[in-house]
């Protein structure tokens, strides 16, 4: 379970490699992407609070990167923070997440992108909820829910 010294060292000393990595040019994500998940994930944008769709869906599933597929955050660790946005207490796996010092708006915090393709998704805070203490505050547009099919017996 990563802690916030971690996150705090990742973010001063690098991060975790991740499996795999993808890059496009600016052209090719302009094409994948709709012009909010853009100007979210490729320009570090940021949606109104309480306006995202997955903000208040708490199906079962993988939350993963709008921009690569890759999975970055699991429903069982979403939890309900009232800022607006999902949050999520950790990453699917240590690797998932890259972190990076943010000092715009006159204050510092800490970035959190998808580790394989560096698609902005939110910042990360330590005012979460036990065990971790993590708040991933993440933006509904960089992410798309895979839900898991039911089968009927």
């Amino acid at each position: 379970m990563l802690t916030w010294k971690e996150v705090i060292s990742f973010s001063v000393n690098g991060n975790p490699t991740p499996d795999q990595r993808v890059k496009k040019s600016e052209s090719q994500w302009k094409a994948l992407l709709t012009p909010e998940q853009y100007r979210i994930t490729r320009l570090k944008g940021t949606e109104r609070p309480h306006s995202g769709v997955l903000c208040s869906i708490y199906d079962e599933g993988k939350y993963n990167c709008v921009c690569c597929n890759t999975p970055l955050f699991d429903s069982t660790i979403k939890f309900s923070s009232g800022t607006g946005w999902p949050s999520f207490t950790q990453p699917i796996k240590e690797n998932a997440i890259k972190y990076e010092r943010d000092t715009t708006f006159g204050m510092v915090r800490v970035e959190v992108m998808c580790n394989t393709c560096d698609g902005h998704l939110g910042h990360v805070f330590p005012d979460g909820p036990e065990p971790s203490g993590l708040r991933y505050c993440i933006n509904s547009e960089s992410m798309k829910l895979e839900t898991k099919e039911v089968e009927n017996e």
